[in-house]
């Protein structure tokens, strides 16, 4: 093969190193079908020629390229072929609701479509008329991967946003190399690591996936839905060393009865993110792998993926949690960060805000960065709405949201965005949506509505027509009036407070 030029920032030259480390093994497999490193590079190759010969002509401010696919070999090359092609990699889930996906893939300036079945299917939906990538694309393939400059944008995901519509996160190649070699100083991830690719690929934390893995040319599985059922037995079939899911999977594993003590011995590693760990969660998951390091890992999108990490210690983690939320662990070096408590700095406790070389530019849209970023001593940060209490090493504990943003099965959810979209009902005059806590440590929606009353399965249907399945609430409670506090506003402590005693049947 001829060498491979590795550039020293870009996304994709994570592939390469892996492609250099492991040619013959394992890069990807979905259920029974795999490829391996050669075999992906050379089908990347060829598809981003393809990327390129269906690019826009003419002065461009950026190519992006949508991945609308399910966890299928088309959305990993895909992912490849577009940041081989130096374009612009826009993962989208194709389940989402048309109108959804039709916002995205205009804020995005989406000009090309990578997809299976599924995303031509979703597309078609949105009534635009983008060109599909064919996957047997009689275009040349590239020699090389093209070059980027560290500015550059690797990808851009989306956020739930108040106004009704996702907010756009763009994040450059050079967050990204911050980001992993950080990761690489932290981890021994090696050729003979078996990664899960678990959370979906509009989730920032997929990237974590595939390009830990892929840097240093350890295989990916995707794991089918069904794996779970039977965790344990899958994880021992597939040699899986290193495991990824939001907290709230560990509830259905319980359930299924796979955390029985050693039951996942092959564990290196197990990273949590996305919401929320409960220390009782990492103790029973540390008891089924006792091999494997558990780690609680914490960050927003706008910041690349994960800012913090704590390794559960079964003697320490949990005297240093707060609400029997596992630690978030200290901010990655190379960072500023702050604790606001109002408008003032704190040493103890406040929101995070953070500064440094993985916080995004800023938003697409440049109006959704009014109150996200903070200007101070001459930096910029970027506003968690997470307040944290902080030790005297630097480590940080999450305490709770500022705002109404909650993340939902790793989702991240504006509860006004879901209010909005209720109130476009033409027989719903106003909407609140709270959460309340179910068995597990998991959140559910329950939404609160005046108007004239509808049954809650024509509620639900109208939502999920527009909303991802996460945010589209489980509970629908018609009440005459809003309850107001003192001044005289609805009251989301009270409702809030209404929505716990439903999940304890005293409501």
């Amino acid at each position: 093969m001829t060498e491979i030029p590795i550039p020293g920032h870009a996304l994709h030259e994570r592939f390469l190193r892996g492609l250099a480390l492991s040619p013959t093994r394992t890069a990807i497999r979905v259920d029974a079908d795999s490829l391996t490193y050669e075999e992906t590079h050379e089908l990347a190759l060829r598809r981003a020629g393809g990327l390129l010969a269906l690019a826009p002509k003419g002065p461009q401010d950026g190519y992006a390229v949508a991945v609308l696919a399910e966890k299928s070999l088309t959305a990993y090359v895909g992912i490849l072929a577009a940041l081989y092609a130096g374009a612009t990699v826009v993962p989208l889930n194709p389940l989402f609701p048309a109108e959804r996906t039709r916002r995205m893939l205009a804020a995005a300036k989406v000009s090309t479509v990578v997809a299976d079945a599924t995303g031509r299917a979703a597309l078609e939906a949105t009534g635009l008329d983008l060109p599909v990538l064919e996957e047997e694309s009689a275009a040349i393939p590239l020699e090389f991967p093209r070059t980027v400059e560290p500015s550059d944008v690797a990808y851009v995901l989306f956020t739930s946003g108040s106004t009704g519509r996702p907010k756009s996160v763009p994040i450059p190649h050079s967050a990204n190399a911050h980001y992993f070699a950080l990761l690489d100083q932290r981890y021994d991830f090696g050729p003979d690591d078996v990664f899960s690719q678990n959370v979906g690929l509009n989730f920032d934390c997929a990237m974590f996936e595939l390009f830990c893995a892929w840097g240093n040319g350890a295989a990916v599985h995707a794991i089918p839905p069904v794996a779970h059922r039977d965790l344990p037995a899958f994880l021992a079939e597939r040699g899986m060393t290193v495991w990824f899911s939001a907290p709230s999977g560990i509830t259905f594993i319980r359930q299924m009865s796979g955390l029985s003590e050693g039951a996942m011995p092959t564990l290196r590693y197990s990273f949590f993110a996305g919401e929320a760990l409960l220390c009782q969660d990492a103790a029973d998951w540390q008891a089924a792998a006792p091999r494997s390091h558990v780690e609680n890992l914490y960050g927003p999108t706008e910041l690349t993926i994960t800012i913090a990490g704590h390794r559960w210690n079964p003697e320490t983690s949990e005297k240093r949690a707060a609400n029997g939320v596992v630690p978030i662990g200290p901010v990655h070096p190379g960072h500023e960060y702050l604790l606001l408590d109002g408008d003032e700095e704190s040493e103890e406790e406040g929101e995070l805000c953070v500064s440094g070389p993985q916080m995004t530019p800023g938003y697409l849209d440049s109006s959704d960065n009014e109150g996200r970023f903070l200007e101070r001593g001459g930096r910029r940060y970027y506003r968690t709405g997470d307040r944290v209490r902080q030790f005297e090493d630097g480590e940080l504990t999450y305490i709770g949201r500022l705002d109404a943003q909650v993340q939902i099965r790793g989702f991240r959810v504006e509860l006004a965005e879901i209010d909005h979209t209720a109130r476009q009902l033409p027989t719903v005059e106003n909407a609140v949506t709270v959460t309340r806590p179910t068995p597990g440590s998991e959140l559910e929606l329950v939404l609160y509505y005046t108007g004239e009353r509808m049954p809650a399965a024509t509620f639900r249907r109208e939502l999920a027509a527009v909303l991802p399945e996460a945010m589209v609430p489980k509970t629908y409670r018609h009440i005459d009036e809003f309850p107001l506090n003192s001044n005289r506003k609805v009251d989301k402590k009270e409702l809030t407070r209404q929505a716990a005693a439903l999940s304890e049947g005293r409501a």
